[in-house]
């Protein structure tokens, strides 16, 4: 049996598979490393240079994120001069970033604030405002973007191409004018972009945010609370995070945002689409049923309780078989149902009523 190639990590032997970087192991271990522009589901970048590390031998220190462990690697991830390094990188970045640390969940968390606190970097470096130029991507009704905010580490393009493989928005610019940008700065509206929001999850500092729980009434003044569910738009199982203001709706609670959980952690690997990122007023909207719905003899709809609602859908259905024949039925069932809902649409259809009539939107 071949042995396991290993490497030492702050004086710890870890082993490693082909292929993994350093930082990979180091997260697999419970070392943390800190970074800005490294997400699992993209190929390695290394430019923010947060994850700088030791390794004996080398003259320079090493992005962790893209460099690949190799045998007998004597790596330093916390020392003097690394602490140096981060402090310094901290102030550069605050340098042109907004005043203020904002700590809470009612845009997204901005990384940036939170390394910079966590390292103690200074904060009476010169500052350099309004470096960031750029027309902002609000010609939509979804997603903002605040390029004083962006730190152009290209995690928002990097998911764009990579992922969602629509190339939606790039770079654009030179030095410290660059920013995220469309083709002609068209409204996203006018391009590839398919609203998933992944360059909002995606984003470290909050640049990329969703756009109506931030310009609406919909935006708390406090902490939220997260909730893990099941998308229904369709039966892929995507998993997400309800963002509830726990004294919205009366104190009933209220969602105001999703958001997804983290890369790999989940079936959908922290990718959602329109419709499950965006598309949640239809839980508090006022058009929405609460209750079933049966015909009077007046021919208008009645509120009624579930058990006459059920009652009254057999006797129709009974109805229709007896006087046309149990063909004539037709049961169509849909993609928002789970995979189990559905079985038993088709087996009530097959089975109870004698027909092979039915369908789904899925045909799953």
């Amino acid at each position: 049996m071949t042995q396991p190639q290993t490497l030492t990590l702050n004086g710890r032997e870890l082993a490693f598979a082909p292929g993994e970087t350093v930082l990979e192991v180091a997260q697999r271990a419970g070392s943390f490393i800190p970074t800005l522009c490294h997400d699992p589901r993209l190929a390695p970048a290394g430019a923010c240079r947060t994850c700088l590390v030791e390794i004996e031998g080398w003259r320079r220190m090493a992005p962790a994120c893209a460099t690949p462990a190799t045998a007998g690697m004597a790596i330093t991830s916390e020392s003097g001069r690394i602490d140096r390094h981060r402090k310094s990188l901290m102030a550069l970045y605050l340098a042109d970033h907004p005043e203020g640390f904002v700590g809470s969940e009612l845009g997204a968390p901005d990384q940036v604030y939170q390394l910079a606190e966590r390292y103690a970097a200074p904060t009476d470096w010169p500052r350099m405002d309004n470096i960031r130029a750029g027309r902002p991507l609000d010609e939509n009704p979804y997603i903002l973007f605040d390029a004083t905010k962006c730190i152009a580490c290209a995690r928002c393009t990097r998911y764009c191409d990579e992922v969602e493989a629509v190339t939606a928005i790039t770079l654009a610019g030179r030095g410290s004018q660059t920013t995220i940008a469309t083709v002609d700065n068209l409204s996203l509206l006018d391009t590839t972009c398919e609203m998933c929001g992944g360059c909002i999850d995606t984003c470290p500092t909050g640049a990329m945010a969703e756009k109506i729980p931030l310009l609406t009434a919909a935006r708390p003044e406090r902490e939220l609370t997260k909730v893990r569910t099941t998308c229904n738009y369709c039966g892929v199982g995507c998993q997400m995070d309800l963002n509830i203001d726990p004294e919205g709706n009366g104190g009933r609670g209220k969602v105001v945002k999703i958001t997804s959980p983290a890369p790999g952690t989940t079936t959908n690997d922290g990718n959602l689409c329109v419709k499950g990122r965006f598309a949640y007023d239809f839980i508090d909207h006022e058009d929405r049923l609460t209750t079933p719905l049966v015909r009077g003899a007046d021919g208008q709809l009645q509120p009624a309780s579930w058990s006459e609602a059920l009652q009254r859908a057999a006797e129709g259905l009974l109805g229709v078989a007896e006087r046309h024949g149990k063909d004539a039925l037709g049961f169509i069932s849909s993609s928002r149902c789970t995979v189990e809902e559905n079985y038993l649409v088709q087996k009530m259809a097959r089975a109870v009523f004698g027909t092979n009539h039915v369908h789904q939107c899925a045909a799953t």
